[in-house]
């Protein structure tokens, strides 16, 4: 991804690479990399796990953009799965394979990453959806990525899409979340007054050998160290393509509606990152059933009436971004349920993971042309 214009959308998603018989988890990225480099070339990447595979859009102009984009890279990846007796699956955990049991992808970086993080990483066995929103301006994007913080629990909400974990109900809607909680540098981060204080934050970080570059800063929201755009990463990756469009749109939107206020100085209050973490907590644990707390009215409100004060919010940018139609899912999704609620009502009918694995695939390959 080059350097990205004014709210350009680039997105990115983790899939599970599955066995069609036993529904397991299959470590087979390394044969599909030859022949998906020769279609896909740059837009395929191995992850650390071998049963991880990712693949990313180019810049996308638009939301219309990055529906063409989106369906067609899953397109593709799922031909080129099945053609190497594999399915793919969208959910941010898979229900029922062990880590340990995966093998860990044969390169420099993954090996840097597991010498110093150990089983922390051995263990990061998840699965995310990546939203990239262009701003060319560094000294706006990091005022926006401050007051942005403070909606990420509201779109994590409707991300959930990982109830299980190794063969159990954890009782989350989200635990991939509480996975990635174990890296450093993640969750909801500070704010930072200027971009000077945020690039020295990263200078001392590499000069103290915490990192060695801006990309293992893994938080929710970053300021990409190499492309110009706001990164949304704390989205699990969704098994619908729609479900994926509407948080890109979502993100591009709120990115939008907060840059035009900072642009006629208008401020947005920032709040602590200790405060956020109490909505992030109730998103991770019960999705879009549950309430988030409205810190200006210091109370608990129900998710359904803030996602609409936050569309509402964002009314006034959506028709120049031409994302109405894509907004228009979420309510879909409160009517019907986020990919967590959904693989929870499979379960509950069959009382088999294998089954709510089936469920998985068949969500991911839906309105797929598969070559």
């Amino acid at each position: 991804m080059a350097a990205a214009k004014l709210f350009t959308l680039g997105i990115e998603e983790e899939f599970q690479l599955v066995d069609p018989k036993t529904r397991a988890l299959r470590s087979h990225v390394q044969q599909l990399l030859e022949e998906g480099h020769a279609i896909l070339k740059d837009e395929l990447k191995p992850e650390l796990h071998q049963s991880v595979i990712e693949v990313g859009t180019p810049i996308c102009e638009d939301i219309k953009h990055a529906r063409t984009e989106v369906t067609r890279l899953r397109s593709q990846l799922a031909g080129l799965a099945r053609r190497n007796g594999l399915q793919i699956a969208a959910a941010g955990t898979h229900p029922f394979s062990h880590w340990k049991d995966q093998k860990i992808t044969p390169n420099p970086r993954y090996k840097e990453i597991i010498e110093d993080m150990q089983q922390v990483a051995r263990a990061n066995l998840i699965f995310g959806l990546h939203v990239h929103v262009g701003i060319e301006d560094r000294e706006t994007a990091i005022h926006v990525m401050n007051a942005a913080r403070y909606f990420l629990p509201h779109i994590f909400a409707l991300s959930t899409n990982s109830p299980f974990w190794q063969g159990r109900n954890t009782g989350f809607k989200s635990y991939r979340s509480k996975v990635f909680d174990r890296f450093p540098r993640t969750g909801i981060p500070d704010h930072f007054q200027s971009l000077s204080e945020y690039d020295n934050y990263i200078k001392l970080l590499i000069k103290t050998r915490c990192i060695d570059n801006g990309k293992k800063i893994w938080w929710d929201i970053r300021m990409h160290p190499f492309f110009d755009t706001l990164e949304y990463r704390i989205c699990d990756v969704q098994m619908r393509v729609e479900e994926t469009l509407v948080l890109a749109a979502l993100c591009q939107a709120v990115t939008a509606k907060l840059y035009k206020l900072i642009k006629k100085n208008l401020g947005f209050r920032l709040y602590r990152r200790l405060l956020l973490n109490e909505n992030k907590w109730r998103a991770a644990r019960y999705g879009i059933s549950g309430k988030l707390i409205d810190f200006g009215k210091q109370e608990e409100v129900d998710y359904a009436v803030l996602i609409g004060e936050l569309r509402e919010f964002i009314d006034d940018v959506v028709d120049e971004l031409g994302s109405r139609e894509e907004l228009a899912y979420i309510d879909e999704m409160l009517l019907n349920g986020t990919g967590a609620d959904r693989q929870l009502e499979v379960w509950n009918q069959s009382n088999s993971l294998e089954a709510v694995v089936e469920y998985i695939v068949e969500e991911t390959h839906r309105g797929l042309e598969l070559a």
